[in-house]
């Protein structure tokens, strides 16, 4: 798979979306490839790893986000299920599961109809190890701020607004993937 002529597929201008897109992916790959190395007993297929982290985020376009320049007419919440649906097309299922796994950390079908998330009200959350990792990697990373990497405390705070289910996953995904760095 050739995840760059996908993006650029999709985001065929060289413009602040596409380098908002490509910079953050970046980096949660970067993150995904470096805890990967760190855990060989796992045995996590370290190219699809990188694949579907770069790919995570492919659906945002279509998505109403100005502050990182997405003009689309979709809620911002719907970008991972717009983008699984865009890698389905593709034909690639597996990459496509992360995408729609990855917005917070995970949904559950009861978080979707309780806070009334515009998304089919089925579970969303991340099954494979792979998936767990780039949805644990891509916490770390704003669009908003390219350039630093959130403490995990930080994280915390940014998945609270999901409520605290999603932060007890990711609290467990850190002490699983990162222990030391409580």
């Amino acid at each position: 798979m050739n995840y760059q002529a996908i993006i650029d597929k999709y985001y065929p201008e060289e413009n602040e979306l596409k380098k908002i897109l490509l910079v953050h992916s970046r980096s949660v790959a970067d993150k995904a490839l470096a805890l990967v190395d760190l855990h060989p007993k796992l045995q996590l297929d370290r190219q699809f790893v990188e694949e579907a982290a770069m790919l995570h985020d492919i659906g945002i376009f279509k998505c109403n986000a100005p502050s990182i320049q997405c003009f689309g007419e979709e809620p911002y919440v719907r970008h991972g299920r717009i983008g699984a649906e865009l890698l389905r097309s593709e034909g690639y299922p597996r990459h496509a599961r992360v995408c729609e796994r990855h917005t917070g950390a995970g949904l559950t079908q009861k978080e979707i109809v309780e806070q009334g998330i515009p998304l089919p009200p089925q579970d969303f959350l991340p099954e494979t190890e792979e998936e767990l990792l780039i949805c644990y990697a891509d916490k770390f990373f704003s669009k908003t701020h390219l350039d630093a990497e959130k403490t995990f405390e930080q994280a915390v705070r940014s998945l609270q607004k999901f409520g605290n289910d999603g932060v007890e996953r990711f609290t467990a995904w850190h002490d699983r993937f990162e222990p030391a760095k409580r």
